[in-house]
């Protein structure tokens, strides 16, 4: 760009900074800003269109077009070369409007004497707020001049649009971060919480878009950078021993931060009067918009390297983040894009609750959020671009929705429920030490779910009658490099300390599918849920599974020690590691280590092929742990990750009942301990329904074991498994709609 063309897109900026400035309503200034941009870019038309809602934009001001068409012009996201701008986050440059592609003519708007077109996307961040365009009669390409100054000047129209200097009388525009939002997600944890925003990577806020110094401003940016550099600098010497896909990790970063084309096109920006802070976010706004279109995930990845980059870099600039010394609400309520279990367990019981734009309901962050006992909403989209911190908030985990900034109504009806639930609490407060032994003489053994030593103490207050499954690859997901034997040796036998003498249930390392450890080389699977995981993995690695054979071993110090292998789907695999369970047993008598006084070795059914195994696996293996989770998936090729499908099928379906009362029948006729694990167990409806098909014994999250229990002790099992017959009889797809009819008959 020549040093004319930047001159004049220096005073095309310092003009605008002139129009926002002045004393004027959101209308007048946007007014202002389409006759400027027209006369400066000596264009006959500029409009500004901008969003009204996620899908709608309208026409809010105009230069050229017929000005009764302001506010009344509208059009849906993707129609019309607008539409097709804001769609897609590109830019259109064409010299004869009528012949491109989705080209769509608005009669009310006077625009058919114009033949030249030029749109450009009004974005921040990924977030789309509009578009600005400019016309012509002749018919004419915007040159490439041209296209960058408007480009600019667009990317200043959103930092504007973000400090709501288009908001007041007239406007079209309402205050940003203001009103209140709903967000459907979906449930990744259960509960509801009410509390104040505490972002995890809080908001950068640009407040000076436009600058007049631009040596300044270079100055600042090439000292921002190289503080930046040295960070990563330091990063990488912190991580020497790490490796090789950490390191590619940090080096990537190393790249980028050195990297003299971005420095080069940030000092481009500044050039033509942006700020330093506005030249880096223009450039990450671009590769944001590449990220969104990038088909090649290593691509992908390292878009998502500069986007972070540059988030650091912002930063630096402008002090603010978490260095800043803002204050955590006393009852915070973390919102993040995503998050990893360690920086989940870095904040810990001090959390009301969890909201993420991604994650997913197997995640490493879903898990310790279940072990904290918090509630979680995931995939709730844009929160982060939404939300600020402060702001009040509220989460329904039962029902996959966030209400930020809610209405009073709002508020009143949730404090209603949350009323509710801890009256219900206090009611199962009172049968906690009661066994749940229902009114036709059955027993159900009730036990808990855990991962970390944070949860050992709800094995007291919630009535559990021990642990029915101990996650143990918490210890190594949480950790940037694998815990040495000594170190998991020493947290299982605190485990089993704090367990008092309840039998806890260790399941083997369960890795793989959506739990990928960082210091692991990772494998590029098709369908991860399907490939090499868990039992696969141990099996393949004997390693690293007779280290955990032995630390648990040595853990139980000769008290009675019970293991378990996950995803087990065949005879010979559940042989295999039993030989491995052996071999560490004969290691530990050499060595002259206690043995356990007792020694069970089980296996999770979560595959729908073992229920099939030989009738010898069945009379082999100590007890068998139905992973309803896993298996539910399978049986009904339902991925568990995916929303559109996993609620489509009911654990009340009477295929998927028949199929368990299998698995019961088998265990029942070669004596095999059972117990059924998994969310539905912890589902007061589903965990009746379990019970009445002959599964004796329930393993859930803590908070669950009240509620089930308070149905269990009210309901004859005898008279519901006459109701599952009967429906199942008479042709239902589900058993649940007779049932919840009989349990309103039972009162």
């Amino acid at each position: 760009m020549t040093d004319r063309h930047q001159t004049d897109s220096r005073q095309l900026l310092g003009r605008l900074r002139e129009v926002m400035a002045e004393e004027a309503t959101g209308q007048t200034r946007l007014d202002q800003i389409t006759q400027l941009i027209a006369c400066e870019m000596n264009t006959e038309v500029c409009s500004i269109y901008l969003f009204r809602d996620s899908e709608t934009l309208e026409l809010c001001a105009t230069e050229g077009l017929k000005a009764e068409a302001v506010h009344q012009t509208r059009m849906r996201l993707g129609e019309g070369l607008v539409g097709r701008v804001a769609r897609t986050g590109k830019a259109v440059n064409t010299a004869d409007a009528p012949k491109e592609h989705g080209f769509r003519y608005m009669p009310e708007t006077g625009e058919e004497i114009y033949s030249s077109f030029a749109g450009f996307p009004i974005q921040r961040l990924g977030e789309k707020l509009g578009v600005l365009v400019v016309q012509s009669k002749t018919a004419r390409q915007y040159s490439e001049e041209e296209v960058y100054a408007l480009e600019v000047v667009a990317m200043v129209l959103a930092e504007m649009t973000e400090l709501g200097v288009f908001v007041g009388e007239g406007a079209a525009l309402s205050a940003r971060h203001k009103n209140p939002v709903a967000f459907r997600g979906a449930t990744g944890q259960e509960g509801t919480a009410e509390g104040h925003v505490w972002l995890h990577e809080p908001r950068v806020v640009v407040t000076n878009p436009i600058a007049d110094d631009p040596v300044r401003e270079t100055e600042r940016l090439r000292e921002a950078v190289d503080s930046l550099r040295v960070s990563v600098d330091q990063m990488l010497e912190g991580v020497a021993g790490a490796d090789a896909e950490h390191r590619e990790v940090l080096e990537a970063y190393r790249m980028f931060a050195n990297s003299r084309g971005w420095l080069k096109r940030m000092e481009e920006d500044i050039a033509v009067g942006l700020s330093a802070e506005a030249a880096v976010e223009k450039e990450q706004s671009i590769a944001r918009a590449r990220m969104e279109t990038a088909s090649d995930s290593y691509l992908r990845e390292r878009l998502h390297d500069l986007d972070d980059l540059s988030n650091r870099l912002l930063r630096i600039l402008t002090g603010q983040g978490k260095e800043t010394g803002a204050e955590m609400p006393v009852d915070p309520i973390l919102v993040a894009r995503n998050i990893g279990p360690a920086e989940l367990l870095d904040y810990g019981r001090l959390l009301r609750g969890v909201v993420l734009e991604e994650g997913s309901v197997g995640s490493h962050a879903a898990i310790v959020a279940r072990s904290l006992a918090i509630p979680l909403v995931i995939h709730a989209e844009r929160i982060t671009t939404e939300a600020l911190n402060g702001d009040p908030i509220i989460v329904d985990g039962d029902a996959g929705v966030v209400h930020l900034r809610p209405e009073d109504t709002i508020v009143t009806a949730f404090r209603d429920k949350i009323a509710m639930r801890e009256e219900a609490q206090e009611r199962y407060a009172s049968i906690r030490d009661t066994p749940a032994v229902t009114p036709c003489g059955r027993r159900i053994a009730l036990t808990m779910n855990a991962g970390l030593m944070a949860d050992l103490p709800s094995l007291e207050g919630s009535g559990a009658e021990g642990v029915g499954l101990f996650r143990t690859e918490l210890q190594f997901l949480i950790r940037n490099k694998m815990p040495t034997r000594t170190e998991l040796a020493a947290l299982y036998s605190r485990v089993l300390d704090s367990a008092g003498g309840r039998r806890v249930v260790f399941r083997t390392l369960d890795i793989g599918s959506d739990k990928v450890l960082s210091y692991m080389k990772p494998t590029d699977e098709p369908n991860p849920a399907l490939g090499w995981r868990a039992i696969r993995v141990g099996l393949d690695k004997p390693g690293v599974m007779r280290m955990q054979l032995q630390a648990l071993i040595r853990a139980a110090k000769g008290r009675p020690l019970t293991v378990m292998f996950p995803f087990v789907a065949q005879y010979d695999e559940y042989r295999a590691a039993l030989a491995e369970v052996d071999k560490a047993m004969d290691r530990e008598r050499i060595l002259g280590h206690p043995l356990p006084e007792s020694l069970e070795v089980g296996a999770m059914l979560e595959t729908p092929s073992l229920a099939f195994a030989p009738t010898q696996f069945f009379r082999d293996v100590d007890f068998l742990s139905i992973g309803g989770n896993d298996l539910k998936q399978f049986f009904f090729a339902a991925d568990r990750e995916n929303e559109r499908v996993r609620r489509r099928y009911d654990t009340l379906n009477v295929s998927f009942l028949t199929f368990l009362e299998n698995i019961v029948e088998r265990c029942r006729e070669t004596g095999t301990p059972l117990s059924f694990c998994g969310e539905d167990a912890g589902r007061p409806v589903e965990a009746i329904c379990l019970a009445a098909i002959g599964l004796d014994a329930l393993s859930m999250r803590p908070a669950s074991i009240g509620p089930v229990k308070s149905l269990l002790i009210r309901t004859n099992l005898a008279e519901l498994r006459e109701v599952i017959h009967k429906a199942r009889e008479e042709g239902h797809q589900s058993v649940r709609p007779a049932v919840m009819e009989w349990l309103k008959t039972q009162g």
